[in-house]
């Protein structure tokens, strides 16, 4: 997967963002909203997009279009940027591979000290015990 041919797939739309701001708020359109069609790529292959499809399912529209939008900063540029480093992230992270968990045996010498430290709190208590008279 190459990430600039990936960049290259999506659409962005600048939007005026919400939120306290007086004038300059109300004028500029600094929000930006990402949108990446995933069923349509041609960078991604089938198997690819199959599991990007069930990880993001929240995250995907009806029409299978990931939606992503940016209004941290009044910079629509910075706005973009963080909103393509997102996607990207986003993307790498849906495809990485959890690792296999391999089940394992305790090793002889742990299960001998388990014992020994077992019987060493077990004489413990009982010498904490009244003695009996018989």
């Amino acid at each position: 997967m190459n990430s600039h041919e990936l960049v290259k797939e999506l659409k962005f739309k600048a939007i005026r963002s919400s939120g306290a701001g007086g004038q300059h708020v109300n004028k500029v359109s600094s929000k930006i909203e990402l949108t990446f069609d995933l069923a349509n790529s041609k960078q991604l292959s089938e198997r690819q997009k199959e599991i990007l499809f069930k990880k993001l399912a929240s995250r995907l529209t009806k029409e299978n279009i990931l939606l992503l939008s940016s209004d941290e900063t009044r910079s629509q540029h910075r706005n973009k940027d963080l909103a393509i480093k997102r996607f990207l992230a986003l993307i790498t992270q849906g495809l990485k591979r959890p690792k296999i968990r391999r089940t394992t045996k305790p090793s002889r010498g742990s299960v001998l000290r388990k014992a020994e430290n077992k019987k060493r709190t077990s004489v413990k208590k009982t010498l904490r015990k009244k003695p009996k008279l018989d």
